[in-house]
């Protein structure tokens, strides 16, 4: 089972330690971060670090919605955020599970998130030094790192939205169907994660300072923004897929028309070429030598009668 700790002296330095040393040493505030959710991690959490059965199963549950409910003296705290390792196709987020209380912090997630190097940089440096300052850094990296990855599909979108035209339907289909399911998987977990936030924010305990409940507030403002325009984006591409769609069935029924026009035109060249093909006797002029071009010469005329028709009656136009 891998992981790490954290330990935060009561000047405010901190180190990093061993997993299993840091909750032997004293410390004002320790953050145990574990990177498993297996039966190994349950038992070191259930065995070493003496946590009742309810938080065991919330840390490590297999499926997981962002969410924040007070438990005891503290809080169980689940957000989602990008990880750099391989992911179910159905989960584009990662989650981190988070147990809280004064001076203590215990994180487990199966995937390694992003921003967790970013904010060991903060625990390292001197400014993280309690659980609100910790949750608050990870809810905050996670809107930031979140941020631009949204805005990335704002953009994309707006490129197919300048690009729209009839003969790129296929290409555009796939990329906006891509799009728009990103969409949807973001906004399943960052509805709840602003909620998540927001309840976090206002939770009752002395382990949360003012300046965390700020902190935490503005995550869950920047988690809503980025709601709204996944929502947007979500909107956006399901009419723009109209959009293509009606393209497409514009450029069949345009083929549909000529099709039938020059069917229209071969129609009654075809009638008169099988009429005079017929082996009877009887014919007009069957036996002059200058029958033939009489025939492809009236063939002649009556299509481009046709033609001149369909042209004065603006059928070409589709």
């Amino acid at each position: 089972m891998s992981g790490f700790a954290w330990i935060v002296a009561a000047d405010g330095t901190a180190r990093r330690v061993d997993l299993h040393a840091g909750l032997t040493q004293d410390a004002a505030f320790l953050w145990v971060h574990l990177a498993s959710n297996t039966q190994e991690a349950q038992a070191w959490l259930r065995d070493e670090a003496r946590l009742d059965t309810f938080t065991i199963d919330a840390l490590t549950a297999a499926e997981t919605r962002p969410r924040a409910e007070k438990i005891g003296h503290g809080a169980f705290v689940n957000l989602r955020g990008r990880s750099d390792e391989p992911l179910e196709s159905s989960d584009v987020l990662a989650s981190i599970r988070i147990w809280a209380t004064k001076g203590r912090v215990v994180t487990v997630s199966r995937k390694r998130l992003v921003v967790l190097a970013q904010v060991e940089e903060q625990m390292a440096s001197g400014a993280l030094r309690d659980p609100g300052d910790l949750i608050a850094a990870i809810a905050t990296a996670i809107t930031e790192d979140l941020d631009p990855v949204v805005a990335d599909l704002g953009d994309g979108l707006d490129d197919c939205e300048q690009r729209l035209s009839a003969h790129r339907v296929f290409e555009l289909r796939r990329s906006v169907t891509r799009m728009r399911s990103e969409a949807i998987n973001y906004r399943r977990f960052l509805s709840p994660q602003r909620a998540a936030l927001e309840r976090l924010a206002t939770l009752p305990g002395d382990w949360l300072a003012e300046d965390d409940r700020a902190h935490l507030s503005s995550a869950a403002d920047r988690a809503a923004r980025m709601a709204e325009e996944v929502e947007a984006i979500r909107e956006r591409a399901a009419l723009m897929h109209e959009a293509l769609t009606d393209l497409r069935a514009e450029q069949l029924d345009q083929r549909s028309l000529v099709i039938a026009m020059v069917a229209m035109i071969f129609l009654p060249l075809t009638f008169l070429t099988g009429l005079y093909g017929m082996n009877v006797k009887g014919l007009p002029y069957a036996e002059e030598p200058w029958a033939f071009d009489a025939i492809a010469g009236a063939c002649a005329v009556i299509a481009a009668g046709i033609v001149v028709w369909f042209v004065q009656r603006h059928w070409f136009r589709g």
